[in-house]
């Protein structure tokens, strides 16, 4: 009895360990990715702001190129809370819009790769993440 009653504490002692291996996996081109895109050979994206946004600005010799990020509500807003999660503090950055994201980059992209007959990351150098709707929305 004493057996029994052993494994099944151990049986629930290891059930969040089970459920905490679970992933998701968001890759460029679906609605749910932010992160760095590469625009390529597409015309210049709609943008939040006119004038890229810049963190932390450091003595460079040369300036950095800008990059375009998809970012949720409220990261381009704050910024300077969120350019650490992007690995962007020091670059100058464009938002884009999410409506040109989704009816202009995705679209494209997915028939890109899919002409392709494979899957390609193009050295996203941000992170796909799923984002909750915290406080950052004003």
């Amino acid at each position: 009895m004493r057996i029994l009653r052993g494994v099944g504490v151990l049986m629930l002692l290891s059930a969040p360990c089970i459920a905490a291996d679970v992933g998701v996996s968001i890759h460029i081109g679906e609605p749910g990715f932010y992160g760095q895109i590469d625009i390529g050979r597409l015309p210049t994206p709609q943008v939040i702001y006119s004038r890229p946004v810049l963190i932390n600005r450091a003595p460079y010799v040369v300036r950095p190129s800008p990059i375009y990020l998809r970012v949720p509500p409220g990261h381009a807003k704050h910024w300077d809370k969120h350019c650490r999660e992007y690995d962007a503090c020091g670059r100058p950055v464009y938002f884009v819009q999410d409506r040109w994201y989704n009816d202009v980059y995705a679209p494209r992209y997915r028939e890109h790769e899919h002409d392709n007959g494979e899957h390609r990351e193009h050295g996203n150098r941000g992170h796909p993440h799923e984002h909750d709707d915290d406080d950052d929305r004003d």
